[in-house]
């Protein structure tokens, strides 16, 4: 793993080195107060960036993962197709195992595995180029889905609207826009105002560290706010919609997206303000048939009680629950929107018809 550091970040923040042997990505951990790029090859420094948050953000740790299976595929020294399928699949599982919440880790290993299994007996030699151009598809499609995403969620809001979000999900979590930070981003590219409340999303701090980073690099008006102070901004008549992303959604629409939201979600119900739920089509798992089947990380014990203190701030070996992600329930959600359109309850009979069509569906 090599780094170096630059001036600005870019939307590009994953991306295939030059000579397709190594993943290039942002490290994300050291935002905002230094920007350094990462060149990862090796299995072990892939796993650690996803597992480490180095990448993070379900659209973008697709990408990531992508990329990465083929960047391993490339080092298997074999001719043989079985060995060449089964180093891969092993690959793929170790890659899985790194951070179980987000489905789009799983789906984009399972594309690149199935591509393997459509071509059985091609020589690996050959099958490089297919892989390389199908990990560059999945990016490319994220590219137009958060484009299609964020002219959705922008027809949801009016200019001038106070806009409360949660965790990050703008450009550094995909390849372009955002999901729920999307509609700002392309808000702002027309010259429409908005105002925005970002939670600071303890225990990782995404919120403070990336999403006001973002939005005060794209001109947006941001304010930072501890989570505990949502209540009160939404009492205060501030935030006219809330907008998060999701990392996975059930079938019957309950959402698993990073701690917190849930919280969020049930005071925006409690005040009267709309919940959108923002991510493209391959965050959705119709195998998953609520939020109680969605398997929650937890995490490291010391992200709570050590992380971002120059000393820590609990007592020694206090014990410590560290649950990375929630599940929001489908009856708290206002709507869900997709590259296909936007979509309201009943959820399990709408979701289904989207999986099973690609006709947009307008407010």
């Amino acid at each position: 793993m090599t780094g170096k550091t630059q001036e600005l970040p870019s939307a590009d923040n994953v991306r295939l080195s030059k000579e397709g042997d190594s993943v290039v990505i942002i490290d994300q951990t050291k935002l905002p107060g230094k920007v350094e790029t990462l060149s990862l090859q090796t299995e072990g420094e892939l796993f650690e960036a996803i597992r480490e948050l180095r990448v993070r953000g379900a659209p973008a740790i697709g990408i990531f993962a992508a990329y990465g299976l083929y960047v391993l595929a490339r080092q298997i020294e074999t001719d043989d197709y079985e060995v060449f399928l089964a180093t891969l699949r092993e690959h793929s599982r170790h890659l899985r195992s790194s951070r179980p919440t987000a489905v789009n880790l799983s789906w984009a290993l399972g594309r690149m595995e199935e591509l393997v299994l459509s071509h059985p007996g091609l020589s690996p030699a050959a099958m490089l180029p297919l892989l390389e151009k199908e990990c560059r598809a999945i990016q490319q499609e994220d590219i137009s889905m958060c484009r299609s995403i964020s002219e959705y969620g922008l027809s949801l809001l009016q200019p001038g609207d106070g806009i409360l979000t949660h965790c990050n999900a703008g450009p550094l979590a995909t390849s372009c826009y955002g999901t729920a930070l999307g509609p700002l981003f392309l808000g702002a590219e027309r010259g429409l105002p908005f105002h925005v409340f970002a939670d600071e999303t303890r225990p990782l701090l995404q919120g403070a560290r990336l999403t006001a980073y973002e939005l005060q690099n794209g001109g947006i008006d941001v304010t930072l706010i501890c989570d505990n102070m949502a209540a009160t901004v939404m009492k205060k008549g501030w935030v006219q919609a809330c907008l998060v992303g999701c990392d996975r959604v059930a079938a019957n629409g309950d959402v698993a997206n990073k701690i917190g939201t849930s919280g969020v979600a049930i005071l925006a119900k409690h005040y009267g303000i709309p919940f959108y739920v923002l991510g493209p089509s391959s965050t959705f798992d119709a195998n998953c048939p609520s939020g109680q089947e969605i398997e929650i990380e937890l995490r490291a014990p010391e992200e709570i009680s050590k992380n971002y203190y120059a000393r820590p701030m609990a007592p020694e070996n206090v014990k410590c629950y560290n649950p990375a992600f929630d599940v929001t329930d489908h009856t708290l959600v206002t709507a869900i929107v997709t590259e296909k359109g936007i979509y309201r309850p009943p959820y399990t009979q709408n979701l289904a018809a989207m999986l099973g069509d690609t006709t947009k569906q307008e407010p």
